[in-house]
């Protein structure tokens, strides 16, 4: 349980991103707390369990930023929270093995990148909804298909940019 063994890194918010999720510290604070896992034994994983499960659960409790509190990442959030206490668990079994401490700790890792992926991933679709400019008319979208974001964009331009009825006037048409 004393020997050290390395442990894989966690994919972490994009540099780009992190302006955007600035007053979201909890979630910087778990990338803080979870470096110290890079090579650890499994007696220093379970003495620090405590600790990230409470960071964990202030992640979960914080308020998230608007444009990411969604059921996708509230889900990641929870996922998260619940490998943090089956770590923090794992205290208080005394047949544990220290490859499964290991195994643990592999996974808050996993659910923390997840986390991290998901966050990139709303910021990158965001910008590149931004930086394209289309005329919404003209394209045929299955609204049913649309997520909250992108359906809410889509109706601002199309109320903004509605058409004007179109009269035509045939000056030449004859009577029969």
């Amino acid at each position: 349980m004393s020997i050290e063994k390395s442990h894989h890194s966690f994919e972490e918010v994009s540099p780009a991103f992190k302006n955007e999720i600035q007053e979201w510290t909890v979630l910087e604070n778990v990338a803080i707390f979870l470096v110290r896992f890079n090579k650890a034994s499994a007696n220093q994983v379970l003495s620090n369990a405590d600790e990230l499960a409470d960071l964990t659960s202030a992640i979960r409790t914080s308020v998230i930023p608007k444009i990411l509190n969604t059921p996708s990442i509230k889900a990641r959030i929870m996922i998260l929270h619940n490998e943090a206490l089956r770590l923090e668990d794992m205290n208080k079994i005394p047949a544990i093995t220290a490859e499964e401490v290991h195994e643990q700790i592999n996974k808050v890792i996993d659910a923390y990148s997840s986390l991290n992926s998901k966050v990139n991933t709303v910021f990158r679709k965001k910008r590149f909804e931004d930086a394209i400019d289309v005329d919404v008319s003209f394209i045929g979208l299955d609204t049913t298909k649309i997520d909250s974001v992108s359906k809410k964009t889509i109706d601002t331009i199309l109320r903004n940019n509605s058409p004007k009825p179109v009269i035509f006037k045939n000056k030449n048409r004859k009577r029969q």
